[in-house]
């Protein structure tokens, strides 16, 4: 019920990602058509409906540019899970974020300024700057916009062999 499912607009173009409950009320509503399914179904007393994996919304949805908030949820998407800093992959509640330039030196929260670390490198790390401390980042962190949101929805589809085509690998 909660597997991840691609929603394309009308123009077929990439633009979320939902669950598998959200799209199924989608397509009961007339709001979405499934575009790919998965094997296994959802069962009520009277009927049975296939689970899908991408679904495709009936009209046309004007998706204005919009700034994702600043969370931890989103800097770690952004980051793929990934310690900036030593390169490792991590489950969500063994990384931490760290300021790039530390508050106690003027550094802000911000999408420019914050990356996941692992635990070791954020303590290693301490206040000092990255080159003060001998580390190097594995890219300069930058904000959660368009081209970012696609690359979390690559980043996603990985696992999902159905999405790749709608994807533009």
């Amino acid at each position: 019920m909660t597997g991840r499912v691609l929603v394309l607009n009308s123009t077929y173009e990439p633009i979320n990602v939902c669950t598998a409950r959200r799209a199924v009320v989608l397509i009961l509503k007339g709001v979405a058509r499934a575009e790919e399914r998965h094997e296994s179904c959802f069962h009520s007393s009277r009927t049975a409906v296939p689970i899908p994996s991408v679904i495709r919304l009936t009209e046309y949805v004007h998706i204005p540019f919009e700034r994702k908030s600043l969370s931890r949820k989103n800097i770690l998407l952004r980051d793929h899970n990934t310690c900036q800093y030593c390169g490792r992959v991590f489950a969500q509640s063994e990384l931490t974020l760290d300021h790039v330039v530390p508050k106690s030196r003027g550094g802000t929260s911000n999408w420019d300024n914050l990356v996941a670390a692992c635990k070791k490198c954020n303590n290693r790390k301490g206040s000092d700057m990255p080159d003060e401390a001998g580390m190097k980042l594995l890219k300069r962190p930058q904000s959660f916009g368009l081209h970012v949101n696609r690359q979390i929805m690559r980043y996603l589809g990985r696992s999902d062999a159905a999405w790749r085509k709608y994807l533009f690998y």
